[in-house]
């Protein structure tokens, strides 16, 4: 339990609240609100002082300003119910969860009041012990009721995360990194909503030496600036200067000055002298938003308030109120108010002080708890919205008719069963929002008297509409009836419908009433008959997708307004024969249907996107592109195309054709000349066709190209013409057979190259590289040879992009390399993995690859996705591997380990889980140590929308499950705790996934809890597959499987899956992790497996000469290799292996292929054949991606140290030549080449013979050798990580994952890093072959010296 004091509520959450980005628009502020107002006489800005009541010069009046503002005057706030086991967790939660509905008793109790009152009676005993205070996910805080207890509230918290154990519950509680999720606070809270201080003040204009600087106390509260004397403060004079509409400038004569002027013809001037700088860059910029403002609006939402600040009554020109997410009802002396937004304040009884106020015209009381509305509400004749969404109501009183102004009545998302009849009598009503509440039964006789024009009755329980005459009906224009359960819909009762929306319900038959028809969403059903008469001429929208629609209705053709239809995800064989002809149609999509061609007849469409995706057409009509003069957009991908049509007749084009998308058809070498037509093509996709050849001069005729991808065919150069496309920046063009690496690098528009898994053997690079170039991906080239000037060049500015070289058959000097040591994992599974930004160049995935989890017997594998943000993605996957780790320590339930290491995971994402979320895939591999002629499991768990699909006998075995409103169980879940669900089925606006890493304001609706899923492999399981939630969108498990199942290497396979998604037209961040499995009979690997043939691409696993190990080491001092192989670490490089691990866009793992190497025996399954104990390693994943410090849509994030944040791949870089140890090389100093390192451990006293790898332990890349992981510009120092906020957190001293898993994981004493320090055996120098006597001779030396004085940097796990 987390237990602060007073002063710990003003850090961390409030002041980075107030001074950061604050995504609700809050303007709550630092300082306390400590200025009573007792007697104080305010006086107008022309200096006339008044009382009691006094007129603005603005002509606003102020009644009641002396009354007393003590317990006399506090507000009547609502108690919290008392603590139970059921309810009390509730309560905590300040984003609106509820007490238990079914118990009224806690609901009565909840209205209560007395919170503040309470302090005082407290205080009148005696009674001096501290209030105690509640904080969840860094909101609100909340005053603890009398009978609230502190453990049972953290207690039930845990349990309704996930937790079911309740001695893990107790041991969650103790953590101190729980305090980001769940806070007490002891103490007095004080008030934040103002700006407030002492300050030098002169009035009037500073030319007029009759003014002068005096001290004054200054209050910038509401919408006015308040000034007084310090000395009498209490009881003296006040100044008041409205500032709606005014004007706040800085005074140029005078440091650290403003002048603050009101408005109108009679308008004052105060200049304030401020202290410091940041004092008065803080008022202005508060004072800035105020007079901006074009209403008379204050918002103090988020604040925590249990009363309204005092000064805010000052603010009699104040009409708009904003007290969203408080603790307070509202105040009947706030006269002047229009609008006031009450929502989520725990409310619990009707405010009866609003009826009071007979100036409201808009009211919010969502998500309180209501049960009933007062009959006083009558009284607001004026009103004209009313919010009610989100509460307990089942009935509405019979007054509310007398609001004949009412023109919106929010009834969503309460206990309604049938349509209130009250609501006949507002007649100026013109929608009806009742979704998500009780209605199973559509009674359209109910509707007679209603004049509604707008019916909202989504997500209700509607099973069975009963009709009504349609005469009586016609007022109705819009119906929405989605998420219900309806069967069959006969919407043609209502004769002037103009917009329906019936998507998922499961519909079979859909009749409408065409004559005033405008749009019609009707997607996600079972609909294979849609009957609309006559025909709806009005019709410009239309969506019937995902359906059972064998054909296409042919009264769409006479449509003359109709813009956009979507007829994907069908079963339709034909289209109309006069589609193409359509004078109005601007959008087709009927991709992922069983179309054979496309209607012949092509008339001057106005056609500009066209999707036949995921169809089986052999050719397109021969005159598209001639008569389609309007075609901008053409998706013909997934097709049998074996030639194009041609785009002129003549050497002229008319064609505007920009994007074309043709991967995976049957094209080959004649398409390409037929394609130079197209002269404004800017994206061009032809992967995975037929290709041998590119043309050069048909390249040097698509000068605007853009975009290119030509990967999965047969290319064996890339046309040198491609330097005329200026405006190249992205050629893709992997798994080809390319030997000539191109000229692209002299384009200055290039940011991403990837030729990788190809087979060049050499690139030349021009002196200066393209300035915006992001990606280089050349692994997977086995190949290719870098000399020294290459590598030199490709590191001189390793921060502007990131070069991936694994896999390449280097022999230069110091590469990172990827050796496995011998007999440390059994050949049954190998991966690759790549990952894909998005079209605004932001990598919001990551990958997870640890092949060697804690040895030979397991491997765990994950792919994070974070929407739109890049933190949380990569806190996940540089966190997680290590606290499954902890986990199997603790339980070896498979749903145990998992569950808990995703609810473990929450609270590590630190305050960037409070705001931010992102969803989650993880598969781990393991075989029970105990049990030697046990099986392998596959256990995977998910939350969120990634995914993970096991091939079996070459189907697709689902392993995860999508948790959204769609599932009654989780729907029902959200629905307890009082979440609302947009209308884009987001649960309060935010995430359409109900368990999802992060969100964690949004508990109890969205909770990290997975879904958990094990099976036991099998010699008939091939892979499985882990992807994001773009990869899913644009391609089906199914299509997946039979996509790469006859792919052989693991990094092809993923690349070609992500290639498929954009082909298919993804927009968004890929990741796709692919793992190949070879499962024995018996499940032991004694006997050789056969391992998947290398692709033909790729050739064999090339040695390095003389760098490859002979033996092991063995003997007295060298460093050691143990038995347990960690991860690969990003972007190394490996000459005796095909693999590209993080840090590059895919990798692929394959055993060593050395003949040298020592004959395994037997398996590392079985006890006996092990020389070493058993010992998992943490901090041993694959990272790639990187951090940003908002995480929102935003494009101007700043890159932290030592992580390439490049847009297109942003890696964290641990890799990939020393640049340090490179850059200290000179022909005449080779004996700089090592600095001697650490002392190795004294329970591995093996020495390094002949080999000529060294493992560079974990202690010396965080002590010793910076050369290896150290990132260039640290001058090998141990300083503190720059985050991306520009905050310097110091290294290991920080208990907030934020501040340490933004750097590189990292072995701590404590906390989720708690394995002992080990040599990581994946950090292994590759020496040349003609340094190695010179370092062995440095080794000796080194060696020797050590032993007789030990090293103090020796780490102490040691």
């Amino acid at each position: 339990m987390i237990l602060g004091t007073d002063a710990s509520i003003l850090s961390p959450s409030f002041d980075s609240a107030t001074e950061g980005h604050d995504t609700y628009g809050s303007s709550s502020d630092e300082l306390e609100l400590d200025c009573p107002t007792t007697s104080i006489d305010p006086i107008l800005p022309n200096g006339n002082t008044v009382s009691a009541n006094y007129t603005f010069s603005n002509g606003g009046h102020l009644n009641d300003l002396t009354e007393d503002t003590g317990a006399g005057n506090r507000l009547g706030l609502s108690r919290l119910p008392p603590s139970s086991s059921g309810s009390s967790l509730s309560r905590a939660c300040s984003t609106g969860p509820r007490p238990d509905i079914q118990d009224p008793d806690n609901r009565q109790r909840a209205l209560k009041t007395g919170s503040a009152e309470a302090d005082e009676d407290r205080e009148a005993a005696g009674d001096t012990s501290p209030t105690l205070y509640v904080q969840l996910h860094g909101d609100a805080v909340r005053r603890l009721g009398q009978d609230e207890r502190p453990l049972q509230i953290q207690n039930d918290f845990l349990f309704k995360l996930g937790f079911k154990d309740p001695w893990r519950v107790q041991e969650e509680g103790m953590n101190t990194e729980i305090g980001s999720l769940l806070r007490f606070y002891a103490g007095k809270k004080p008030l934040r909503v103002q700006l407030s201080g002492t300050y030098n003040v002169r009035k009037g204009k500073l030319l007029l030496p009759v003014n002068r600087w005096t001290r004054r106390q200054v209050i910038l509260c509401g919408t006015c600036l308040i000034v007084s004397s310090v000395k009498d403060s209490s009881t003296g004079k006040m100044h008041i200067l409205p500032l709606i509409g005014g004007k706040v400038e800085e005074v140029k004569k005078h440091s650290h000055s403003l002048s603050f002027s009101s408005a109108g013809p009679q308008s004052q001037t105060y200049y304030v002298s401020f202290d410091s700088f940041t004092e008065h860059l803080r008022w202005h910029r508060h004072a800035a938003k105020m007079v901006s403002q074009r209403i008379n609006s204050v918002d103090l939402s988020c604040c925590s308030l249990e009363q309204l600040p005092p000064n805010l009554f000052y603010s009699q020109d104040l009409t708009h109120l904003n007290l969203k997410h408080n603790f307070l009802p509202t105040d009947h002396r706030l006269q002047q108010l229009q609008s006031l937004n009450l929502s989520n304040n725990q409310l619990g009884q009707f405010p009866m002080a609003i009826c009071d106020i007979s100036t409201l015209t808009e009211v919010n009381l969502s998500c309180n708890y209501l049960t009933n509305v007062d009959q006083a509400v009558g009284s607001m004749t004026n009103l004209q919205t009313f919010l009610l969404d989100g509460n307990c109501l089942s009935e509405l009183p019979s007054e509310l008719g007398s609001l004949q102004r009412l023109g919106y009545l929010g009834l969503s998302f309460n206990q309604f069963t049938h349509v209130p009849q009250v609501l006949e009598r507002l007649t100026s009503m013109e929608r009806l929002c009742m979704a998500g509440n009780s209605l199973d039964t559509l009674v359209l006789q109910s509707f007679r008297l209603l004049r509604f024009k707008h019916v909202d009755l989504r997500l209700n329980k509607i099973r069975v509409v009963v009709p009504d005459e349609p005469d009586l009906l016609r007022h109705v224009t819009q119906l929405d009836v989605r998420d219900n359960g309806l069967e069959e819909l006969d919407a043609s009762l209502f004769p002037h419908l103009e917009v329906l929306h019936c998507e998922r319900n499961h519909i079979v038959t859909l009749k409408a009433k065409g004559s005033m028809l405008k749009a019609v969403y009707a997607q996600n059903n079972d609909l294979q008959e849609l009957d609309v008469s006559p025909v709806p001429s009005n019709l410009t929208y239309m969506d019937i997708s995902r359906n059972r629609m064998e054909a296409v209705p042919e009264w769409l053709c006479e449509i003359k307004k109709l813009e956009v239809l979507d007829l994907s995800h069908n079963l339709v064989t034909e289209l109309p024969a006069r589609l193409l002809c359509s004078s109005s149609l601007r959008k087709l999509s009927a991709g992922h249907n069983q179309l054979q061609k496309l209607p012949e007849r092509v008339e001057r469409p106005l056609l500009e996107v066209l999707d036949v995706q995921h169809n089986q057409l052999a050719e397109l009509p021969c005159n598209l592109f001639l008569k389609s003069d309007s075609l901008r957009c053409l998706n013909a991908s997934a097709n049998k195309l074996e030639h194009l049509p041609p785009s002129s007749l003549s050497e002229e084009s008319n064609s505007i054709l920009q994007e074309l998308y043709l991967t995976n058809n049957r094209l080959t070498d004649k398409c390409v000349s037929l394609l130079t037509g197209h002269t404004h093509l800017r994206v061009l996709h032809m992967a995975y066709n037929y290709l041998h050849t590119f043309p050069a001069s048909k390249m040097a005729k698509l000068e605007e190209l853009e975009e290119v991808d030509l990967s999965g065919n047969r290319l064996k150069t890339v046309p040198t013409t491609i330097m005329n496309c200026r405006r190249m920046h992205t050629l893709i063009a992997h798994s080809n057979t390319i030997e000539v690496f191109p000229e692209v690098m002299q384009l200055m528009e290039m940011k991403c190259v990837d030729l990788s898994c190809n087979e060049l053997s050499e690139i030349s690079l021009p002196e200066i590289l393209p300035p915006k170039l992001q990606e280089l991906d050349l692994s997977g080239n086995p190949r290719l040879n870098l000399d020294h000037k290459t590598l030199e060049q490709l590191n001189k500015d390793a921060f502007n992009y990131f070069v991936c070289l694994c896999t390449c058959s280097c022999t230069v000097i110091f590469l990172l390399s990827i050796l496995s040591p011998p007999c440390c994992g059994p050949a049954v599974w190998s991966h690759g993995y790549t990952e894909a930004s998005g079209v605004k160049n932001k990598l919001c995935v990551a990958a997870l690859s640890v092949n060697s989890f804690g040895g030979s017997r397991e491997a765990l594998y994950g792919v994070f996705d974070g929407d739109r943000n890049v933190e949380v993605p990569y806190l996940l996957q540089c966190t997680m591997n290590d606290v499954l780790a902890e986990e199997l320590h603790k339980t070896k339930s498979e749903e145990d380990y998992m569950t808990n290491t995703f609810l473990v995971m929450q609270r590590k994402l630190g305050t960037a889980g409070q705001k931010l979320g992102g969803s989650a895939a993880l598969c781990h591999i393991r075989h029970d140590p105990t049990d030697p002629g046990g099986c392998f499991t596959l256990t995977a768990a998910n939350v969120g929308k990634c995914q993970a699909i096991l091939c079996r006998d070459g189907k697709p075995l689902p392993l995860s499950l999508l948790h959204n409103v769609g599932l009654e169980e989780e729907y029902r879940r959200i629905r307890q705790h009082n979440a609302i669900i947009t209308e884009d089925n987001k649960v309060n606006g935010v995430t359409d996934s109900t368990r999802i890493m992060g969100y964690s304001f949004l508990y109890p609706a969205v909770i990290p809890r997975p879904y958990v899923c094990t099976v036991t492999l099998t010699p008939q399981d091939e892979f499985f597959i882990l992807g994001s939630r773009g990869l899913w969108d644009a391609v089906s498990p199914s299509e997946a499987v039979e996509a790469v199942r006859n792919v052989p290497d693991g990094l092809a396979a993923a690349k070609k899956l992500c290639t498929l998604a954009q082909g298919y037209g993804c927009t968004d961040s890929l990741c796709a992790v692919v793992v190949q499995l070879s499962v024995s009979e018996d499940c032991c690997c004694c006997r050789d497996h056969t391992q998947p043939p290398p692709s033909p691409v790729l050739g064999g696993y090339p040695s390095s000469g003389g760098s490859s190990i002979k033996e092991r080491p063995t003997g007295d001092g060298s460093l050691p290799v143990p038995l347990s192989s960690c991860s690969e670490i990003s972007s190394e490089i490996s000459t005796s292996e095909m693999s590209s691990e993080v840090g590059s866009t895919a990798s692929s793992d394959e055993p060593p292929q050395s003949s040298e190497l020592p004959a395994r025996g037997c398996c590392a399954l079985h006890p006996a054949c092990l020389t070493g104990s058993f010992q998992r390693q943490l901090s041993s994943a694959t990272f790639s991606s990187a951090l940003s410090d908002n995480g929102l849509d935003s494009e101007d994030e700043e890159p932290i140290a030592g992580v390439f944040s490049n847009g297109s791949r942003v890696e964290v870089e641990a890799d990939i030549h020393c640049l340090r140890v490179e850059a200290s090389l000179s022909s005449s100093g080779r004996e700089r080449l090592l600095a001697p390192p650490p002392p190795p451990p004294p329970c591995t006293p093996e020495p390094l013979e002949e080999g000529v790898e060294l493992t560079l332990g974990e202690a010396d890349r965080e002590e010793g050798w910076s050369v290896g992981c150290g990132r260039p510009g640290d001058d090998g120092k141990a300083m503190g990580k720059r985050r991306g906020n520009g905050s310097v957190a110091p290294q290991e001293k920080s208990h907030n994952l934020i501040e340490v898993a933004a750097d590189a994981p990292s072995k701590k004493g404590g906390g989720y890093f708690t394995a002992p320090a080990q040599p990581d055996p994946d950090d292994q120098f590759i020496i040349p072959p003609e340094l190695v006597e010179e370092v062995k001779e440095i080794m000796k030396q080194h060696q020797q010296k050590q032993q007789k004085t030990p090293s103090p940097d020796q780490p102490a796990d040691y």
